[in-house]
């Protein structure tokens, strides 16, 4: 089931350095993990710069310095959320004309050192550019071959749904996959994230629309919600301070009992185990949280122990 795990590399070569950075990644295709998720623009915020890159350009030193690991592995990186002046974002976000996507992919090839990447996000709608003009400017990325599967990240179930027909009607490529928030706790409705973007969590209305999108693939990220499942350190954000939440910790807890294991490694299975096809995608600092995850993806829980994680409230 490691192949149902993707390794989020945002802070890689930025607040992980590139020792601790090679060894996660070292341990991750060790464990037979496949799919390393990274953008254009990761960690721009992290970086005196005020631009990003750091990640892409660590993993392409990874990738250069392990022979044949490349065949090993799959890559996930996005277009879009880049700054165009240094660190303000998101009012000077590259947004998805034609020519940023273009200049996008080939800069991401670059510091990556390879001539494809398996899977190509749009990170966020961009409002001026049509999307006509960003649907095209995708389609023709997968015709050179630089691209394998595109996605839409923080898009509104609606906008996804805009571009998918757009694709089609032109005989083009279009999405395959949606990349948003999604974990176990749910917000309070009425409520918007306080720690994603607004369109970025999962809600009833994307669920709807995967199940009757079959081709369509869910990647989840922040699904352990940076550690607040487990750590006492971390409070859960206003959004979770409802009833529902107490009831559905006390059932990860029973849960996390029965199987001898901890609330991180229940979530993991919950997103995995179920039918949707679901990605998370896990951010880890050291080997035992890598560990952690790994095993988590790897549970395998019961149809009572389902039924009673998805019926809590």
């Amino acid at each position: 089931m490691t192949e149902k795990l993707a390794l989020g590399a945002m802070l890689f070569g930025t607040v992980t350095d590139e020792r601790r950075s090679f060894e996660l990644l070292d341990r991750f295709v060790d464990a037979g993990g496949v799919w390393i998720d990274t953008a254009n623009c990761y960690s721009f915020w992290e970086d005196p710069s005020g631009f990003g890159g750091q990640s892409e350009a660590l993993l392409g030193r990874w990738l250069a310095s392990r022979p044949g690991v490349r065949d090993r592995v799959r890559i996930s990186t996005k277009v879009g959320c880049e700054p165009t002046e240094a660190g303000r974002f998101p009012e000077t976000a590259e947004g998805l004309s034609a020519g940023v996507i273009k200049n996008g992919i080939e800069g991401s090839l670059r510091r990556l050192g390879t001539d494809h990447v398996e899977l190509y996000w749009a990170h966020k709608p961009d409002p001026v550019t049509p999307l006509e003009e960003t649907v095209a400017a995708f389609d023709e990325l997968v015709s050179a071959g630089a691209v394998g599967r595109l996605g839409g990240s923080n898009y509104p179930v609606w906008q996804v749904e805009r571009a998918r027909r757009i694709a089609q009607a032109d005989g083009r490529v279009g999405f395959t996959a949606v990349q948003q928030h999604h974990t176990y706790l749910q917000p309070r409705p009425g409520t918007r994230p306080t720690v994603v973007h607004r369109f970025g969590a999962v809600t009833d209305e994307v669920i709807h629309y995967l199940e009757h999108n079959q081709d369509m693939a869910l990647w989840a990220y922040t699904p352990l919600l940076s550690g607040r499942y487990t750590r006492t350190d971390k409070t859960l954000p206003a959004e979770y301070d409802h009833a529902g939440t107490a009831a559905r910790l006390a059932v990860l807890d029973e849960i996390a009992a029965e199987t001898g294991t901890n609330r991180n490694r229940v979530v993991l299975a919950w997103l995995t185990g179920g039918e949707l096809d679901v990605t998370p995608i896990v951010g880890v600092s050291t080997v035992e949280q890598l560990d952690d995850a790994i095993a988590g993806v790897s549970l395998e829980l019961t149809a009572e122990q389902r039924h009673r994680l998805d019926a809590a409230a």
